[in-house]
């Protein structure tokens, strides 16, 4: 609470991810929860941070190994990776997927759209998975 009785603002459930995955990525290295939480500045407590660590760690975002009683977290990718990520996720939960990437791709700016075509150019962008 503030001084005046108020709550502080909350921040949504993305906005704390962010914080901790960049928390996690400016670690060297892997991280207890103790530690994000202290790079957070403390105003998260514990249990916060580690329920974040939990959804990102089912989420695919994050890594964790056993430390003696406790556990380390790693970040799986840097930013840009954890938003091919959540795009890749959301594809996967259409079922037209021919639709929806051409109204993407239709979508682009012309300098996106060239990026993309050029990407797509490059020898080992046509994967046989």
């Amino acid at each position: 609470m503030t001084g005046h009785g108020q709550r502080p603002p909350r921040r949504g459930q993305g906005q704390l991810e962010s914080l901790v995955l960049s928390a996690l990525r400016e670690a060297d290295g892997p991280a207890t929860a103790g530690r994000v939480q202290e790079c957070l500045g403390g105003d998260l407590a514990y249990t916060t941070v580690i329920t974040i660590l939990t959804r990102l760690l089912t989420k695919g975002a994050v890594t964790r190994e056993r430390a003696g009683r406790s556990f380390v977290w790693t970040p799986v990718s840097d930013q840009a990776g954890l938003a091919a990520h959540r795009m890749r996720k959301l594809l996967d939960g259409e079922s037209d997927r021919n639709a929806v990437l051409a109204s993407f791709v239709t979508s682009l700016e012309p300098d996106d759209e060239r990026l993309v075509r050029e990407l797509l150019g490059r020898p080992g962008a046509e994967r046989t998975d």
